[in-house]
C-alpha cells in the first residue's frame, strides 16, 4: 500500500509541476509563447520582464503553489519521508521538463521554494527575506541566489536538526543551480557588468 500511495504521490506531483504557469499566462495576456519572448525561460522574471509585473508575480505564486502543492498531496496520502522528498523532486522534474508542453520548462526557483516553505517553512522563509540584501546590490537574481542559497542547508541544520533535510536541499539547490547557470559567454558578461558597478 506504502509503495501504491508514493507511486501516486510522485506522478501527482510531476503532473503539478508540469502545469505550464508562464506558458498560460503568456498566452492569456499577450498572446505570447513566454519561452520565444525576452530571455526565453518559462519562468516569474521573464513573465515580469515581458508581460507585466502583476503577471510575474502570479505566476511566481502559481510556481510556488505546485511546489507546495505536490508536497502536501504526499503527506496527505501518509506516505514515508523518502517518499515526499521524491514527490518534491517529482515537482521540480515537471517544472523544468513539463509533459504538457514538449518538456521545454522554467529553472524551479520558485518551485523549490514551495517545496521548502512545506518542509521547512522558518529557514526557507528566512533564505527568502535575506535574497534581497544581495538584490540590492548585483541586480542579478542568479547571482543573489548563488550568494543566499548556502544559507538554507545552515538553517536547516541549526534550526530543524535534520541530516536528511540538510542532504536534501544540498541536491535540490545544486539542481536548481544548474538549470539557472547562464551560459559561459553570459556568464562572463554579468559578472563584468557587476564588477563595474
Amino acid at each position: 500500500m506504502q509503495i501504491l500511495s508514493g507511486v501516486a504521490a510522485i506522478l501527482i506531483a510531476y503532473f503539478l509541476g508540469s502545469l505550464p504557469t508562464a506558458y498560460i499566462i503568456g498566452k492569456w495576456r499577450k498572446g505570447v509563447d513566454i519561452r520565444e519572448v525576452g530571455v526565453g525561460n518559462m519562468g516569474a522574471a521573464n513573465v515580469f520582464r515581458e508581460i507585466g509585473p502583476w503577471e510575474g508575480i502570479l505566476c511566481w505564486a502559481g510556481d510556488v503553489a505546485k511546489g507546495s502543492a505536490a508536497i502536501l498531496v504526499a503527506q496527505a496520502l501518509g506516505v514515508s519521508p523518502p517518499w515526499v522528498f521524491a514527490a518534491g523532486v517529482a515537482a521540480l522534474l515537471g517544472h523544468s521538463f513539463p509533459v504538457y508542453i514538449g518538456f521545454r520548462g522554467g529553472k524551479g526557483a520558485a518551485t523549490t521554494m514551495g517545496i521548502f516553505l512545506v518542509l521547512t517553512p522558518i529557514p526557507m522563509a528566512i533564505t527568502f527575506a535575506i535574497l534581497a540584501i544581495p538584490y540590492i546590490f548585483v541586480r542579478r537574481i542568479f547571482v543573489a541566489m548563488c550568494i543566499v542559497a548556502p544559507l538554507l542547508p545552515v538553517l536547516i541544520w541549526f534550526l530543524e536538526h535534520s541530516t536528511a533535510l540538510v542532504i536534501y536541499s544540498i541536491v535540490l539547490l545544486i539542481f536548481m543551480g544548474l538549470r539557472n547557470l547562464p551560459p559561459p559567454r553570459q556568464l562572463r558578461q554579468m559578472l563584468a557588468g557587476i564588477r563595474k558597478r
